[in-house]
């Protein structure tokens, strides 16, 4: 029963009628048997500022943060953990003694995906990632964080992949980084060597979308992963099952990092694959 002394706690977004995140994060105060309540809070972006300003004298508890504020959103909090700034994006944001500190959780819910979907560790892979933005380098962080050996950016705007690899560089020295323009051609000649390949492209929940990808040059021992996610099965991971690959899309890491959000609100773990299972229920069959 929802009462004046619950905590509150949300996920600010727009749009945000869509996310699953309310459905998962009550399900595992439900389960838990800790008091809380999530609800969707539609924020534009001229009104975060604002929004944000209220989290404390409106006594919520924490909140999530989707697109298009985890960037926006960094200065207007107290403290920022060192990942969540090197990755350039809050996520997660918890209230602790009236100060707002951010968090990012999607590097972890990231790697608990690679393990439980894919069953890959990045330690001394090679790794290409497609896209430069928000999501990849949540990514990015994640695979050198835990030692991947080689790091290939391939974006669009090539400057972008190029000052992104300069940064990232500085920061995990143990990992060779590599930036190319978003070209079939330039595909063509990394994909051979890679042990794993990840799309952080925001274009991509249609086939009419979808970048041509040398699928045939991948090696058959080798992973995808689409950071996407939709009800059925994203274009790219179905060509690459297709290809015979093992590849999974983002939800297992939208479950992942919601896990780490509760942890981080509440000091105690999700209850063990239920935010997954309510994901999973989700899902359409075609």
């Amino acid at each position: 029963m929802v009462q004046g002394t619950t905590p509150v706690f949300g996920i600010f977004g727009h749009p945000v009628a869509h996310s699953l995140s309310p459905a998962m994060q009550n399900a595992a105060f439900r389960e838990s048997g800790i008091e809380g309540i999530y609800v969707p809070f539609h924020v534009l972006p001229e009104n975060l500022e604002p929004a944000v300003a209220a989290l404390v004298p409106m006594g919520i508890s924490g909140i999530n943060v989707t697109v298009p504020h985890k960037e926006a959103v960094l200065p207007l909090l107290d403290d920022v953990e060192p990942r969540a700034r090197a990755i350039g994006a809050v996520n997660t944001v918890v209230v602790r003694e009236g100060r707002l500190v951010g968090y990012n959780t999607d590097w972890l819910g990231f790697l608990s995906s690679l393990d439980l979907d894919l069953g890959i560790h990045p330690e001394a892979k090679k790794v290409l990632m497609l896209g430069a933005g928000g999501a990849g380098r949540a990514g990015l962080v994640a695979l050198a964080e835990r030692g991947a050996s080689e790091i290939t950016v391939a974006n669009r705007t090539l400057a972008k992949a190029e000052s992104l690899v300069k940064d990232f560089a500085v920061l995990y020295p143990d990992t060779r980084w590599l930036a190319i323009p978003l070209e079939e051609a330039m595909l063509r000649g990394v994909a051979p060597q890679v042990n794993l390949i990840v799309s952080s492209l925001s274009a991509g929940l249609h086939s009419d979308q979808i970048l041509p990808f040398p699928w045939e040059e991948v090696s058959a021992s080798a992973c995808f992963f689409d950071m996407l996610y939709s009800p059925t099965v994203t274009p790219m991971v179905q060509q690459a099952r297709d290809q015979g690959l093992v590849a999974c899309d983002g939800m297992g890491m939208l479950a992942g990092q919601g896990e780490e959000a509760f942890r981080i609100w509440t000091g105690s773990p999700a209850p063990e694959g239920l935010m997954r299972r309510i994901l999973e229920s989700c899902r359409t069959v075609d």
